[in-house]
């Protein structure tokens, strides 16, 4: 920064004059002035001031001063090498425009850059003209084979040796580091052998592929060898050996070997990319403090990953600042980092920010940043930007992307929106031009398809995988298990399990989680614990997240004694719970109301050496809120920050909510502000809940309005889902006026009519008890060629039974049926009900019987309906045998069939038939209404003592209540 404000000084005189005229320079100062730009973009470069470079270089354009030859060639060198790629080459259109001439650097630098563009055709026709060296080749090599293509860069031998020029050692390195990536270890070996000599560096290169294939005693012999060759092995070597012990898990090893040298910052970069977190931390101070070793870009880019991986975001955030402030321009991978952990918490301002800081500073965004970009904007539901992005990739072949991937990315934001037909569309354009779709594109469309319930197209699917020789993976299978269980097909889920063994592929514990999950969520705890106690018979390594996902099953069945029993089997494998462990026993403890017991396992988290995560305190904060303490839920939230964790919109919901039901709207508001501040943007799943915590508040609708607005202002995706929730929150709580405002609105912003908002607003007129109005929007609704749902239906026809109104409600049953509707269980009952209030016996019968015969169960109100109308008619005889055919359904009588029998049997004075049922009514705990008491005083009280027998029976049946 000091360099480019002493330039800033020293320029600024020229800089004016070059503004005024660029005909003020003297002919014979021409080359002074020329070299004085070059040196003054050199070290904007320098200084990470890349668009003041691009400046000051265009400005030396347009003052047509024409540097040396020798200075192009290091305005060329500069811009390539800082990675303004598309301004080198811009650059070297200019040298040649100006100069008519290039030299050898020239082309060397050139076809470095247009390598890293991957236009590896064009820097192959450079070699066919103009003077090259073996520089040129090697670069070109070097290029083919960061890209994977290194039989394409072998293939240049034979050019080389056509053309007279020599391999070097950099050749035969740079090639064995090729194939050395590629894993073609028997290659590498091959050309090891064949070589005169191997140099150091060649022994490193294979040493390094060794230890990245996870061969660390190969590499281990390898440099045995080096030292029998009188060969000593450098900082790089023990480097390499170093991250494959990590990478092999031996870190004990890796340390021990550090001892042997001076680690330098690659070796502490290293060992600290390998700990956990607060390791890593701790040896980055012992690099600093008592080694005076300075980190670097990739330094603290391994420890803002590890930060942002392990959920402390903010603490990451801090860091990245503080490389900044010491001078350190951040690079690609610590934007990448951090732009990817904000978008997954949400924090979708403060991505954005980052985005635009890295445009300003000129960073170039590879395909790693665009691609976190692109499910950022999926995660956003900001599908046109997402659309925008992926065009951006797919399109520049110049990024030399992997476009399988890239269109994976695409299909899998689209499933998890549950946007299927665009994410098939995507698949077809994949077809179309020739990309490949591999195991995880599949994988993700079969997710997508398990996760709308759409069975039979993700087993279609997942099938055609076969079809296309791709073999689908434990991943596919797991998807298709879970979309099984989901939809109530678990003998499909287990007989899939039969499949995954049959075919030989190796379970692993993501199978066990997804069929532990799967039952425990269907009730068979049993069959949970026997398959997890036959996985582990298997010798499957077992992990915490199997051991925790049983324990919680474990604890909602109810049988936490059980669940303490896993927790000791994890203990006795030698698992020390985590966070995720304590997590579930607090989870449960506060569903059931335990809070003070669960409390207790959250002061444990602390002494046990583990710190509370985001679950944690989330789980706590909403429990806290449902008990209406949110007094004390904000004080964990402060505690929450202090403790470097983030609050997210799942904190915000619960607090928010919490201030709702107690009443309290401008807390409420308060907090909502807040969440805006931190940069948090709401998604349609928050906009729902926050309108279903408005339910209960004196002025609902108001309120819920007054929410909505202030969200939508925080950046809410106003989109068809936004609109139907704030509708139907509003029929909800009667305000159909506004709800029909809000449709309205709907349908100024372009949103087509749909069959869901006028559904809702059915709804919502028929809670009011607008039965006409509701009938208003029915018929508008077919008018609009808009069909109804069975729901609506039965809604239309309980409000009409209620009312009596038969002749409409059979009217409408007719037009039901005529859309190719099926009647189901609550239309019968709304339909037999509604005979029945009428006293149309033979035809609420006559229903009953269709409705039984068509394999349909009838409700306990459907056989209380029927039963009051043969009591009302005094036929007893007939209400006693519909009642004993509820039992014969297994269907328990409430307490309103006992009151219709019992008064029935009082207006015909059987006082035997009245005890059994009051008998039946105090042994199941039901207590007679204070009609059916009416009716037993009169029938049976002896004359002048009716009074006093009802005041006795009330008396009696009180103190039962009370007992």
């Amino acid at each position: 920064m000091a360099v480019s404000g002493r330039f800033r000084n020293l320029v600024s005189p020229f800089l004016r004059q070059n503004h005024t005229s660029s005909s003020s320079f003297s002919s014979e100062k021409t080359p002074l002035y020329a070299s004085f730009y070059a040196v003054l973009v050199e070290a904007y470069l320098s200084c990470g001031r890349f668009w003041q470079a691009e400046e000051a270089f265009d400005r030396m354009r347009e003052t047509k001063l024409n540097p040396s030859l020798r200075e192009w060639n290091r305005l060329l060198f500069k811009f390539n090498s800082v990675g303004l790629i598309r301004r080198a080459l811009f650059v070297y259109q200019e040298l040649l425009r100006c100069r008519g001439e290039s030299n050898v650097f020239t082309k060397n630098v050139l076809v470095h850059a247009l390598c890293k563009l991957g236009r590896f055709e064009t820097g192959l026709d450079l070699l066919r003209s103009g003077e090259i060296d073996t520089v040129t080749f090697n670069t070109l090599i070097w290029g083919l084979c960061e890209v994977g293509k290194v039989e394409i860069a072998v293939g240049l031998l034979s050019a080389m040796v056509k053309k007279g020029i020599e391999m070097d050692s950099i050749t035969r390195n740079t090639l064995l580091k090729g194939f050395s990536r590629m894993g073609f270890l028997e290659k590498v070996q091959s050309m090891a052998e064949t070589a005169i000599s191997l140099d150091v560096v060649g022994f490193n290169s294979l040493i390094d592929a060794h230890c990245k294939l996870g061969s660390v005693n190969h590499a281990m012999e390898l440099m045995d060898e080096m030292s029998r060759r009188g060969l000593r092995p450098d900082l790089f070597t023990y480097n390499a050996l170093v991250n494959g012990l990590c990478l092999a898990g031996e870190m004990s090893l890796a340390e021990a070997m550090t001892h042997e040298i001076e680690p330098n910052l690659v070796t502490w970069t290293t060992l600290i990319g390998r700990k956990s977190v607060q390791e890593a931390l701790s040896l980055y101070e012992e690099m600093v403090k008592k080694k005076g070793i300075l980190p670097d870009v990739v330094t603290y880019s391994a420890l803002i990953n590890g930060l942002c991986k392990s959920g402390r975001v903010s603490e990451g955030f801090l860091l990245f600042r503080e490389m900044e402030n010491t001078g350190i321009c951040p690079n690609h991978v610590a934007y990448s980092t951090m732009v990817h952990s904000f978008f997954r918490e949400g924090r979708f301002t403060n991505a954005l920010a980052l985005q635009r800081e890295m445009i300003v500073k000129g960073i170039p965004m590879d395909k790693v940043f665009c691609s976190s970009l692109l499910f950022g904007y999926l995660k956003m539901g900001r599908i046109n930007c997402a659309e925008e992005i992926f065009k951006m990739i797919s399109d520049d072949d110049e990024r030399a992307v992997n476009l399988t991937l890239v269109y994976s990315e695409l299909v899998d934001g689209y499933c998890k929106l549950g946007k299927i037909k665009e994410a098939e569309l995507v698949l077809g354009e994949m077809s179309e031009r020739g990309i490949p779709a591999n195991v995880i594109t599949h994988s993700s469309l079969v997710h997508g398809y398990c996760k709308e319930k759409m069975l039979q197209e993700a087993f279609d699917c997942f099938r055609n995988m076969e079809e296309r020789r791709i073999s689908p993976n434990i991943i596919t299978y797991c998807a298709m298990i879970d979309g099984f269980f989901k939809t109530g097909r678990e003998t499909e889920a287990l007989l899939m399990h039969e499949e995954i063994v049959r075919g030989g592929l190796r379970e692993n514990e993501f199978l066990l989680d997804v069929l532990v999950n799967g039952l425990r969520k269907k009730g068979k705890i049993e069959d949970a614990c026997r398959l997890f106690k036959e996985f582990t018979e298997k010798g499957l390594k077992v992990d915490l997240v199997n051991f925790t996902s049983l324990m919680d099953g474990l604890f909602k069945a109810g049988d936490a004694t059980a669940a303490f029993e896993v927790g000791q089997q994890m203990v006795d494998r030698g698992l020390s719970p985590d966070v995720g462990a304590y997590n579930v026993f607090i989870n449960c403890l506060c569903k059931q109301g335990k809070i003070d017991q669960a409390m207790s396992f959250y002061a444990m988290i602390s002494d046990v050496g583990l710190s509370p995560d985001l679950i944690t305190y989330n789980t706590v904060i909403g429990s806290l809120c449902k008990e209406g303490k949110t007094e004390e839920a904000q004080a964990f939230k402060i505690q929450m920050r202090k403790s470097g964790i983030n609050p997210n919109i799942i904190t915000y919901a619960a607090l928010i909510g919490g201030f709702l039901e107690e009443g309290k709207s401008e807390e409420a508001l308060q907090v909502l502000k807040e969440m805006a501040a931190v940069g948090l943007t709401p998604d349609s799943s928050f906009h729902r809940k926050i309108l279903r915590f408005c339910l209960t508040a004196k002025s609902p609708s108001s309120l819920m309005l007054k929410m909505h607005e202030e969200i939508v202002q925080m950046g809410l995706v106003l989109d068809r889902t936004v609109y139907h929730s704030l509708v139907q929150s509003l029929c909800l709580v009667g305000s159909t006026a506004k709800a029909m405002a809000v449709l309205k609105a709907m349908e100024v912003r372009g949103f087509e009519e749909d069959g869901f908002a006028h559904q809702t607003l059915i709804m919502g007129y028929l809670r009011s008890g607008h039965l006409e109005k509701a009938s208003t929007v029915y018929h508008e609704m077919i008018s609009k060629g808009l069909n109804p749902v069975v729901q609506t239906y039965n809604n239309l026809l309980r409000a009409m039974s209620d009312a009596g109104m038969m002749q409409e409600a059979e009217k409408l049953l007719q037009e039901m049926e005529k859309t190719g509707l099926i009647p189901n269980t609550a239309t019968y009952n709304n339909l037999i009900s509604g005979h029945a209030k009428k006293g149309n016996k033979k035809e609420s019968i006559r229903l009953y019987c269709e409705m039984v015969r068509k394999g349909f169960v009838p409700s306990v109100g459907t056989f209380n309906a029927l039963i009051n109308g043969f009591a009302k008619a005094g036929l007893m005889i007939q209400a006693r045998e519909l009642f004993r055919e509820m039992e014969r359904l297994q269907l328990s009588p409430n307490s309103s069939t006992y009151d219709i029998l019992v008064s029935g049997w009082c207006k015909l004075s059987n006082g035997a038939e009245v005890r059994r049922l009051l008998s039946e009514m105090k042994q199941k705990g039901f207590i007679p209404h204070p009609i059916t008491i009416n009716s037993v005083s009169n029938a049976f009280a002896k004359p002048g003592e009716k009074l006093s027998a009802k005041k006795l029976l009330k008396e009696f049946y009180r103190r039962e209540e009370i007992d």
